[in-house]
């Protein structure tokens, strides 16, 4: 698997050939087999044979990575979802679409590619929802999955996109609008996370939102031969091929290695955390609008003083109106803890210093006066 970019350098037109390595370490001579003989490892520039014990951790985790190998415990897969997103790009899959996208094992059965692909498999992606900045108060719990992962994607996208709000400041110059995320990178970073997954693991990418950021979290860490300097100049080992495919198949994905570049444009490196087993993303909230921290975003302009007399439990609750502007009173006062009548209180008191309006009643929603 490889891309052609073509790039320019002190205006000389330069093509760049990025090689994928390869999913079936280690690879050896046919005549030697997979034995000291056989197998090499590159140091600077000359070629030394591997030893035994690397020939049998390379293999063994070969053995683990590669879903293409492992049997699906569904045979009876149906895949009219993947169909469908093909005929939508004008790909008309063949009746031999299977194998052409490698969802068979050697022994021609299923494997967990097909599982993944399939219309319906057993595979639960959870977008959670955070009240504050830690998992203390969860407002929302929304599953994605038991469907294809290109339709479970799709679903997050657009879960991510309808959270991704925009404030507006006003001013008398111009409209200046700002969302909570930069979208480029929130998309990048998601497809990352479900392609890349090691679903070997049993474990899914999570995605949670909290008042002050979103996070993104994948199983399997770096891909094995990869370190983190590699990981940001964009260089990429897909750890499932066969996915990586057909999301590039889709339009999904671009070319390797084109994410990780695209999210440093606006977020540091400071925003990747590596561990031995998983790769977390974290994207703080933009916050051009607000004169401080102290409630996640008081208003400013005419109204900005008023902030000073409002007391910790009404910023609170207009933290939570800010981040769900179709919260109830009584979502608000179970996620407190508190009673309704309080709640109710808060928030007159809110609307009586011109920080929130009620629009519609009580299928409404409430609206945060920004000037």
């Amino acid at each position: 698997m490889f891309d052609i970019l073509k790039e320019e350098k002190d205006e000389i037109d330069i093509l760049k050939i990025i090689i994928a390595s390869g999913s079936e370490k280690p690879y050896y001579l046919k005549k030697k087999g997979m034995s000291e003989n056989g197998c090499f490892i590159r140091v600077g520039s000359a070629s030394e044979p591997m030893s035994l014990r690397m020939i049998d951790d390379m293999f063994s985790k070969r053995t683990r990575n590669s879903l293409a190998k492992i049997v699906s415990n569904r045979q009876d897969l149906t895949f009219e979802q993947l169909k469908i997103y093909y005929d939508a790009k004008n790909y008309k899959l063949s009746d031999k679409f299977a194998k052409n996208l490698e969802l068979f094992t050697d022994s021609s059965k299923y494997n967990y590619i097909a599982y993944l692909m399939a219309d319906e498999n057993g595979i639960s992606i959870k977008v959670a929802k955070y009240s504050g900045t830690d998992r203390v108060n969860l407002i929302e719990n929304n599953e994605y999955g038991y469907c294809s992962i290109i339709k479970a994607t799709k679903q997050i996208l657009d879960k991510l996109e309808l959270e991704n709000k925009t404030s507006t400041q006003i001013t008398s110059k111009e409209r200046i609008e700002t969302k909570l995320w930069d979208a480029v990178a929130v998309r990048e970073a998601v497809v990352n996370a479900i392609v890349h997954n090691d679903y070997t693991r049993e474990a899914s990418p999570k995605f949670e939102i909290f008042s002050d950021r979103l996070e993104i979290i994948s199983a399997g860490g770096l891909p094995e031969g990869m370190d983190e300097n590699e990981f940001f100049e964009g260089f990429s080992i897909p750890r499932n091929k066969e996915i990586m495919r057909i999301f590039k198949d889709l339009d999904m994905v671009e070319y390797l290695g084109s994410g990780v570049p695209r999210i440093l444009r606006t977020y540091s490196k400071e925003s990747f955390k590596f561990s031995q087993n998983f790769l977390r993303m974290v994207f703080p909230n933009s916050e051009p609008l607000y004169e401080n921290n102290a409630i996640g975003g008081a208003i400013g302009g005419a109204i900005g003083g008023a902030k000073n007399d409002l007391t910790e439990r009404q910023i609170e609750v207009l933290n939570m109106i800010i981040n769900d502007n179709k919260l109830s009173y009584r979502s608000i006062s179970k996620s407190l803890g508190i009673n309704s009548s309080a709640v109710l209180k808060h928030l007159d008191v809110l609307k009586e210093k011109g920080f929130i309006e009620r629009i519609g009643g009580t299928r409404g929603y409430w609206k945060v006066l920004v000037i």
